[in-house]
């Protein structure tokens, strides 16, 4: 029985933490907070053992995940401590895909995700894209329309293609970089079942026709016609994959 008084509220068991990860937390914080820049170095390893205060093992496991994260480099036989390297939209990529993977994302949110940021992108892009930038768009559908009979893997490539030049169109990268890490995400659950369903042919053809309406509504800077046609788009194409009772989730969006 708790005294009198005691809060009832109930306390999570704490998860003991590497220390390598600690080392890994306090390289990446001070490259956040610019105290490490690109192309600085860091220590040597047997000074980073000595004002770590732990073990070799535990320095170099801390410097293998930094690399693999994209933060550091090493060189073999470089006398010089790990190289800082610059953040990239790439590494960004890397680290998101790999969450969304492993957090067990449902189909239905990676695509409440999906149609969320692909309206945003379109909503954007209808109004700041360049003649350049539509020219992109336009080859890209014609690139579709080409390989409704090639077959789903160029429909595909074709269909990546546009959304990835509407996501560079809104000027936004990290838009860019999530639109990209949830596509491919959807797409690896579900590509198969696309590929050889018995009317994929129709679906690439009614996916084209959604494809044409958003590149009509960007061309004429109608952005909430653009947002509209994508989020309906989406619905019609992916709704059939996911459980019937998480469907009204992604209706709710088509409601807005």
């Amino acid at each position: 029985m708790p005294e009198p008084g005691a809060s009832t509220r109930a306390f999570e068991q704490v998860r003991p933490v590497r220390l390598y990860e600690r080392i890994v937390e306090q390289v990446e914080e001070a490259v956040g907070r610019g105290e490490l820049r690109p192309g600085q170095r860091l220590p040597s390893e047997r000074e980073l053992v000595l004002q770590f205060g732990t073990s070799r093992a535990t320095v170099r496991e801390a410097l293998r995940v930094l690399e693999s994260n994209g933060v550091v480099r090493s060189r073999p036989g470089d006398p010089n401590g790990p190289e800082i390297l610059p953040v990239t939209s790439g590494q960004l990529t890397k680290q998101m895909r790999r969450l969304a993977r492993a957090d067990g994302l449902t189909l239905s949110q990676l695509l409440v995700s999906r149609m969320m940021l692909d309206s945003t992108a379109n909503r954007l892009a209808a109004t700041l894209r360049t003649e350049a930038q539509l020219a992109e768009m336009e080859t890209a559908i014609a690139q579709m329309r080409e390989a409704v009979e090639g077959g789903y893997a160029s429909f595909s490539e074709a269909d990546f293609a546009f959304h990835e030049a509407i996501a560079r169109a809104s000027g936004n990268t990290l838009i860019q970089v999530c639109n990209a890490v949830v596509r491919d995400t959807v797409l690896s659950l579900i590509s198969d079942k696309i590929a050889h369903a018995r009317n994929s042919k129709a679906l690439m053809r009614r996916s084209l026709g959604h494809h044409e309406q958003v590149l009509d509504a960007i061309r004429s800077g109608d952005g909430a016609g653009a947002a509209h046609a994508s989020m309906h788009s989406l619905y019609e194409y992916y709704a059939g994959y996911v459980p019937a009772p998480e469907r009204a989730t992604l209706r709710a969006l088509l409601d807005d």
